[in-house]
């Protein structure tokens, strides 16, 4: 069965969120996962060790789509830093990949104006990936999404080729989230996966079920690897511009719970808005919601900060400590 068949709406798509749901939770209650975290301003440096820290699933001989974060050209980490992407790629083919797209939709901005702004196709063109504008998809380039117990009004529309990738690889910035997400990492990179008709319903919802409707995007799909290019943070503001901060830090794994609960540590950790310093990690509604439907693990003790050296150990340390107060 195609995965897109799989995500209609139906009663026996219906069922089978709920299930899914129900093994995630089962396979995670009793396991612990890796967050690698290197301590750097270099990022093709700090990419390189921070894989290498993980096992990780291989991209060898398979398709891989790699979605950043495009939703504006501003600055890092208002948007991708162009050497992230670099990066990513140039590990992607050293691991034998067979090809590389990067896709993602733009907002509010024009998903085009974005990706020329950011000098992408020369990048492609030099490096040898593709480039997929979400917003030129048609119809039938979308999966429509309606599981259970969801807080959209009619379900959610997800670009077809981030369900049926092969090897997703999700790479986002370390910030806060002023217009309602309180914060923006690897699940808020959710949201350009989704059809840009979808974005009044979301942003009129901030003040109710935003966080949580963010966390329920994910179930469409699963990310192989995840980076989180946190060299410069953003400590109030964002999502395209903020108070910034040089966090100098670079973390990757593979479980979208745990990195995000390793980003908010961080930004606890360096002083943040009152919407980051007056939560326990796990009590943040993004957080929340992705436990709920067994996204990945479901407390702070379930993850593992590994690192490679001395200033990494003693930031993963600080870092512990914070994420162990829940």
């Amino acid at each position: 069965m195609k995965r897109r068949d799989f995500l209609k709406q139906s009663a026996a798509g219906a069922a089978a969120f709920s299930m899914l749901g129900r093994g995630l939770r089962s396979s995670v209650e009793a396991e612990t996962t890796r967050v690698s975290l290197v301590k750097t301003e270099d990022r093709a440096k700090g990419i390189s060790a921070a894989i290498k820290l993980l096992t990780v699933p291989s991209p060898k001989g398979k398709k891989v789509l790699i979605k950043p974060n495009f939703n504006t050209a501003d600055p890092t980490p208002g948007s991708t830093h162009n050497d992230t992407l670099r990066q990513l790629v140039l590990e992607m083919k050293a691991r034998g990949a067979s090809h590389i797209t990067v896709g993602d939709r733009s907002g509010p901005p024009p998903t085009k104006s974005v990706i020329e702004a950011k000098g992408i196709p020369a990048l492609a063109q030099e490096l040898g990936f593709d480039v997929i504008n979400f917003e030129d998809l048609a119809t039938d380039g979308w999966v429509h999404c309606n599981p259970p117990g969801n807080h959209w009004q009619n379900g959610f529309d997800v670009a077809q080729p981030v369900t049926e990738a092969e090897y997703l690889l999700w790479t986002c910035c370390l910030k806060t989230h002023g217009a309602g997400g309180i914060f923006s990492m690897s699940l808020k990179l959710a949201v350009g996966v989704t059809n840009k008709s979808l974005m009044r319903e979301l942003h009129g919802a901030r003040q109710t079920h935003m966080r949580r409707m963010i966390a329920e995007i994910h179930q469409a799909f699963r990310p192989h690897l995840i980076v989180m290019d946190g060299v410069e943070a953003f400590v109030d503001g964002g999502p395209s511009r903020g108070k910034q901060v040089t966090a100098g830090v670079i973390v990757a794994g593979t479980d979208r719970i745990a990195v995000d609960a390793v980003g908010l540590a961080i930004l606890k950790h360096l002083g943040s808005n009152d919407a980051i310093m007056s939560k326990k990690i796990f009590e943040q509604e993004q957080i929340q919601r992705a436990v709920e439907l067994g996204l990945g693990i479901g407390r702070p003790d379930q993850i593992e900060i590994v690192t490679g050296d001395a200033d990494g150990r003693a930031y993963g340390d600080a870092l512990k400590e914070i994420l162990g107060k829940g």
